[in-house]
């Protein structure tokens, strides 16, 4: 039975793709509400207790005009400055906090069999995840979308020999707290990944675009110091074994436009709102 927190989540996810397909008809609350099934008032309440912003401020930060806006500051280091003049002090962006390590060729080969996984369940504000740590950190986190079953088959195809645990650890406690958006408690988050030195640096780089920012693939090629490398980059980021925590969401088109995503292009489009809405709070 899903969760309350799920439900909600889908019914916004279904606003937000109806709002945006629908966008140049203006469509107002009373029409958004009743293609989710819920009255006016019930619709506006659940989604500004859970964006924090109204339906249509939400929709305004998913905007292609917001999107080039934002890209433009970020090109302009913007977002270096305010890290160096402390504006991450008491917001404590999480992206400071992760510290990624490369598994070695030992830790991996024959299937992880020198690897001790232990791996758990947990709803967030946009559907459950699985998460799974090593003894050094997560080693993959993924959206649940069909099913918990098949959520944990996934992640023993990629550590077909590793021993499995399904134990909460801290390693796990620290990276679901990013959802809580409350840092105060906050301590290392520690990513123990499995790729190569390719891929790697360019989740290294994925860390660097800060909450509530957005790149291209080719500026996330040219900052990860690959710069005619845009289509291997962009491999690299659907690759991403860490979701939300290694933020491949922040990545979209030079155009504007939000584009795919692994974990469906709904999701993305409320992720990226979610962040641009607790920012610009």
């Amino acid at each position: 039975m899903k969760t309350q927190q799920e439900l909600d989540y889908e019914r916004i996810a279904e606003a937000i793709a109806f709002l945006k397909n629908n966008f140049k008809a203006h469509p107002k609350l009373d029409e958004a509400a009743e293609h989710v099934h819920l009255s006016p008032f019930h619709f506006q309440r659940m989604f500004q207790d859970w964006a924090g912003v109204t339906p249509k401020q939400f929709l305004q930060y998913l905007s292609v005009e917001h999107a080039k806006r934002l890209l433009m500051t970020t090109n302009a280091t913007l977002f270096d400055t305010a890290y160096e003049t402390g504006l991450s002090g008491t917001g404590r962006l999480y992206d400071l906090f992760v510290k990624v390590e490369g598994m070695t060729p030992g830790e991996y080969k024959n299937g992880g069999a020198a690897l001790v996984i232990n791996y758990t369940f947990a709803d967030t504000p946009f559907g459950p995840v699985i998460v799974a740590s090593t003894g050094k950190g997560i080693c993959h986190m993924a959206f649940v979308d069909e099913g918990e079953r098949n959520a944990l088959e996934n992640l023993k195809q990629i550590f077909p020999n590793a021993i499995y645990n399904q134990l909460a650890d801290r390693n796990q406690q620290n990276a679901l707290f990013v959802f809580n958006q409350d840092w105060s408690k906050l301590d290392e988050i520690k990513l123990h990944l499995k790729g190569t030195d390719f891929q790697i640096k360019v989740w290294e780089t994925l860390l660097s675009v800060p909450t509530g920012g957005l790149t291209t693939y080719a500026d996330l090629a040219r900052k990860s110091g690959y710069t005619r490398a845009s289509r291997a980059v962009g491999t690299a980021v659907g690759k991403n074994p860490v979701a939300f925590l290694i933020p491949c969401h922040r990545v979209i088109k030079s155009t504007g436009e939000i584009g795919q995503y692994h974990w469906g292009a709904a999701r993305k489009n409320v992720i990226i709102g979610w962040e641009a809405a607790r920012m610009h709070k």
